[in-house]
């Protein structure tokens, strides 16, 4: 499985959108700084994921997400609740 996932930050609040084949592990990487575009801003908490069957629906499915604001912002209103 693939999936696609939605962290926040809890120093800044932010969302960061990525995908992965292990979602436990990249958490982690994200946690301890190992990530240089998230270093700055952990540590993160999981609020939301999606499950893939293949890779190129994951990484379509983030580039979506992290390009088309539209589809973040249906997604944002659908899991407001997941997302405070």
């Amino acid at each position: 499985m693939f999936y696609v996932y939605i962290l926040k930050s809890l120093k800044d609040d932010k969302l960061y959108i990525g995908s992965t084949n292990d979602l436990k592990r990249r958490l982690s990487e994200h946690n301890k700084g190992l990530n240089r575009s998230t270093k700055a801003r952990r540590p993160f908490e999981i609020r939301y994921y999606e499950a893939c069957k293949s890779e190129d629906d994951a990484r379509t499915r983030e580039y979506m997400l992290k390009k088309d604001g539209k589809a973040l912002g249906q997604l944002k209103k659908r899991i407001s609740e997941s997302l405070q």
